[in-house]
């Protein structure tokens, strides 16, 4: 993990809480999306990630990273060698993001299913967040998602890709009324 992530990461561990008033409190083993950094940190997440189309296992993996970035549910990447690549396809355009870089966007097809723009990719990530580079991030509106044995859900708005469990506290982006956040 790259020093100014783990600078972050560390500062995100050990930072006094600031979350504003209408933020749900998190209990013990919860976590508040209030208390994520801006600028965002990755952190490794062991629990079993797998992403399915149908039957078709898309990825899994236990090695996937964590952005957690303040007012958002986690997205989750998983790295390229636990992507069944044989079942994305290259989608036309690119978005920037301020911190990441560019992104490719990928469709995923399994026999007769597919879904356009399931999910993203940094190929060429600024270096901050070089350990992103080529990992997988899906929306979990769009396939079906699982983080440690739960089904996830997805983050409200269609522009998000965050991943609700029941320990990840809001409220979050993306909600009814969220829009100036």
């Amino acid at each position: 993990m790259s020093q100014e992530n783990e600078a972050r990461r560390a500062a995100w561990i050990h930072r006094g809480t600031t979350r504003p008033d209408f933020a749900e409190v998190p209990g013990p083993g919860e976590e508040s999306v209030w208390d994520y950094p801006r600028p965002p940190c990755l952190v490794p997440d062991a629990r079993r990630v797998e992403i399915r189309l149908g039957s078709a296992v898309v990825a899994e993996s236990r090695s996937a990273l964590r952005l957690l970035e303040t007012a958002s549910p986690p997205t989750v990447y998983v790295p390229p060698e636990d992507v069944d690549w044989s079942m994305l396809r290259e989608a036309e355009g690119q978005s920037h993001c301020e911190w990441k870089g560019l992104a490719r966007y990928w469709h995923v097809e399994s026999g007769e299913q597919k879904v356009v723009n399931a999910g993203w990719s940094y190929p060429d990530p600024y270096p901050e967040y070089a350990d992103l580079a080529d990992h997988l991030a899906v929306y979990p509106g769009r396939l079906s998602c699982f983080l440690g044995g739960m089904n996830v859900v997805p983050q409200p708005g269609e522009f998000y890709g965050g991943w609700v469990t029941p320990e990840i506290k809001g409220p979050f982006k993306g909600q009814r009324g969220t829009g100036g956040w």
